[in-house]
């Protein structure tokens, strides 16, 4: 096992902290228009985030040797806990008057129980963020629901199957029942559930209300409409930060990891839902990770609001 940083164990030895935030997923390679490849996946911009933010940050994924070559390189400072694998899950995005078409090119093989270190398994907050169904049922289970910990998923990739041919469809969660007892929180765009309901948004609301009754919290974002907290029953919303946008890719991601950072610094769920409105909105005024802020500069926003 690899971390792509001269070994696990070298990259805990050198580190005077425990890891705080434990992300889990594909990596992947994002096939821009010109035909040249990104980086991405919730991994990449959820650890990112969270180490800008202060927290000793770790990442679970597998892909192939010369990605996590470059995960370690983008990710510098974050602890790796890596698997080789043949192929790295590789999407290509079209959009036809501003409607996304996705095809599935490769990917990467299931993550396992053993990709997760023993140590990493009581990581005080957990980000579950499956791309493209690699995160099964037995994996979260390895993370126990327990006072101090926060247990939060992402569903986008339980979302989501593949034709022959690689194109993405919306499919219905199939594990929803098993996998959503085992969450502390649940974040998800409103754009995973309305193809579900026809692009009707009172649906999507009506769905949201029903599984928010089967997590403590959960949090829809809405992109410039801003981000609505479910909480015991009770729906509160945010309103956006209004900047220019540049690029809109691994917001959701920033915003998962703030929230959660600022979920377990405080505990407050409405004070995190507006501290990652304010990351998310850094994250969209340039290109890929590169708009991920500093704690001091998410201070100096939130200020100024």
């Amino acid at each position: 096992m690899s971390d792509g940083q001269g070994g696990v164990d070298d990259v805990r030895s050198s580190t005077p902290f425990s890891l705080q935030f434990l992300t889990l997923g594909h990596v992947t390679r994002d096939i821009q228009p010109d035909g040249s490849f990104t980086l991405g996946g919730t991994v990449t911009f959820a650890a990112r985030a969270a180490y800008h933010l202060g927290l000793a940050a770790g990442v679970v994924t597998c892909a192939a040797p010369d990605v996590l070559e470059e995960l370690a390189s983008v990710l510098a400072g974050v602890m790796l806990y890596t698997r080789p694998t043949v192929a790295t899950t590789t999407f290509r995005n079209t959009y036809t008057h501003g409607f996304r078409t996705q095809y599935l090119h490769a990917r990467a093989d299931t993550l396992a129980t053993t990709d997760v270190p023993v140590a990493w398994r009581d990581a005080p907050v957990v980000l579950l963020g499956p791309l493209a169904q690699e995160i099964t049922p037995t994996l979260v289970a390895l993370f126990r629901r327990r006072s101090g910990a926060i247990i939060a998923a992402t569903p986008q990739g339980w979302l989501r199957r593949w034709d022959a041919d690689g194109r993405v469809w919306p499919t219905l969660w199939a594990n929803a029942e098993q996998i959503m007892p085992l969450l502390d929180v649940l974040i998800l765009s409103y754009d995973d559930l309305l193809p579900f309901v026809n692009g009707k948004r009172l649906e999507a609301d009506a769905l949201l209300h029903v599984w928010s009754t089967r997590v403590p919290l959960l949090v829809a974002t809405d992109g410039r409409h801003g981000a609505t907290l479910f909480q015991r029953g009770s729906t509160r919303h945010f309103p956006a930060y209004f900047v220019e946008e540049v690029d809109p890719t691994g917001a959701g991601d920033v915003f998962a990891a703030a929230f959660l950072v600022a979920l377990y610094r405080d505990g407050d769920a409405p004070h995190a839902v507006a501290f990652a409105n304010c990351v998310a909105s850094f994250a969209i005024e340039h290109k890929g990770v590169q708009g991920i802020p500093t704690l001091a500069m998410v201070e100096a926003r939130l200020k100024g609001a």
